[in-house]
């Protein structure tokens, strides 16, 4: 019997000298790289994606307190997946399956239709496109309301940033962000306060000896109204990733005690939202019936 990998089917995506591998499970981009630079930390098709690598976070990223939320006068429970924190986290598509719609040499585009459950009762249509070009990858999710009445939704990205041959520890991260989201002991938010010290990115942190696994907001944008993060390594390469306006949140985390990266890579996520929105209802997207929302972010090397 022939076994399918966990990752699912794989896409290789090629675009002069640039290589990105997109599986079929959870939309992931497992490996991206221009000439033999990686941009991304690459996981082995015949393993499960290690800390959500490459993967899409629907219809919530980040944690759900107690796995629980109420909304419109209705109280809903979902699985409980991170247990020591009594969460659930990241959404329900992370290890799901997706199906080609199409596909090209530079470019494909993968579906996948989440189904109502007893704790989101909404079905959805996500439509995630990659797209390789001269100025990078570029990532687009377009998510439509098939069901009735309106919708809470939140998406995000997990994409772990390869920080090149010196490893975390020699290089340096620059968010422009204004305010950090302060959390409690299970990194739910509990505020947000003016950057200082470690949590100040915007002239670029060096990242020896620094931990992270926090949320910015308050991102100045550039002249097109991208916001962008940027991790240069020791060999002066840089990974640049930008997102659009409906991406007003950022997520970074160092990778400390994370099984499979162990501080290999710095995940830089993009989101709609920070964490637990479906109970704050802070950046929290209401989806109308028949209604799509889209959102576009994209990575280069510099």
């Amino acid at each position: 019997m022939n076994t399918p990998p966990p990752t699912g089917d794989q896409h290789v995506l090629r675009h002069g000298d640039q290589v990105a591998v997109v599986t079929s499970v959870a939309a992931s981009v497992r490996e991206y790289r221009v000439g033999e630079r990686d941009v991304l930390l690459p996981f082995d098709v015949g393993t499960i994606a290690p800390a959500f690598s490459g993967a899409v976070l629907a219809p919530w990223p980040n944690r759900l307190r107690d796995a629980t939320y109420r909304f419109r006068d209705v109280t809903y429970q979902v699985p409980l997946t991170e247990h020591e924190r009594l969460t659930a986290l990241h959404g329900l598509v992370a290890y799901a399956r997706f199906d080609v719609v199409e596909a090209a040499d530079d470019a494909v585009t993968l579906r996948h239709d989440l189904v109502p459950t007893p704790g989101y009762p909404w079905p959805l249509r996500l439509d995630v496109t990659y797209r390789l070009a001269d100025d990078g990858l570029t990532v687009t999710v377009a998510t439509t309301h098939l069901g009735e009445g309106v919708a809470p939704y939140g998406v995000g990205f997990h994409p772990w940033l390869s920080p090149g041959p010196g490893g975390v520890d020699a290089s340096t991260l620059r968010l422009d962000a204004a305010r950090r989201v302060t959390v409690d002991d299970r990194l739910l938010p509990i505020g947000t306060q003016a950057v200082a010290g470690d949590y100040d990115l915007r002239e670029g942190k060096p990242l020896a000896g620094v931990a992270l696994d926090d949320a910015w907001l308050d991102v100045t944008p550039d002249a097109e109204g991208r916001t962008w993060a940027a991790l240069t390594g020791s060999d002066g390469r840089t990974v640049a990733v930008w997102a659009d306006a409906t991406l007003p949140a950022w997520q970074v985390c160092t990778g400390d005690g994370i099984p499979g990266i162990e501080r290999r890579g710095v995940a830089v996520e993009p989101m709609t939202c920070v964490a637990d929105a479906f109970r704050t209802g802070d950046l929290l997207v209401e989806l109308e019936p028949g209604t799509t929302h889209e959102v576009r972010w994209g990575l280069q090397l510099r």
